[in-house]
């Protein structure tokens, strides 16, 4: 089935702006019906987000962090996450991330997917990572970096999701995966890492 009726064509483009981070751009468009647009957007260089995994005695725990985010204006319950730096591969920067943010360090990893946060308004690609038998060092955050890491069980998460405590969409979407990983529903590929 051809997608070709829904496609639309840049025409032009514009740079709004430029900054540390993101970059926004204004593109005219012409519709599938010949008609012009305008879509603004930013172009977001790519993230992972790491489900680390933790086998206690008292069962599975998953390693997670609460941090300030400045657009919403609140304390945010979160997995391990980060952007990509340019060239960056993917797992490694998922290694990074999670050593850098919680400490920990995975010897096994298994890339579960993507994921497209803000479609409407965003190129942003987050890949998906699972970390299983993880050992502890030291975190190794930015000066800038304010952060609290603390591990919950995945009932203990569900149930945030359910009072509307926990609502980042990269959470929420891993929270799914986590779901039926633990199913057995959706399989993963482990590798050790190197």
């Amino acid at each position: 089935m051809s997608d070709l009726h829904l496609i639309e064509h840049r025409v032009q483009q514009e740079e709004l702006l430029r900054g540390h981070f993101l970059h926004v751009l204004r593109d005219t468009v012409q519709l599938p019906n010949h008609h012009l647009a305008t879509r603004e957007y930013v172009v977001h260089p790519g993230a992972v987000m790491v489900i680390p995994m933790l086998e206690t005695p008292g069962g599975l725990q998953l390693v997670m962090e609460r941090q300030f985010r400045h657009p919403v204006g609140q304390v945010m319950t979160e997995f391990p996450a980060g952007k990509l730096d340019p060239g960056e591969d993917p797992w490694r920067c998922a290694q990074r991330e999670l050593l850098e943010e919680t400490g920990y360090s995975a010897r096994q990893w298994a890339r579960a997917g993507v994921l497209h946060p803000v479609i409407a308004y965003s190129t942003e690609v987050i890949e998906i990572w699972f970390a299983r038998q993880l050992s502890l060092g030291e975190r190794q955050l930015d000066q800038d970096e304010f952060l609290e890491v603390f591990t919950a069980t995945p009932a203990e998460l569900m149930a945030s999701c359910q009072k509307g405590l926990l609502t980042d969409a990269k959470t929420l979407t891993g929270l799914l995966w986590l779901q039926n990983v633990l199913s057995g529903q959706w399989p993963l590929e482990w590798q050790t890492a190197p």
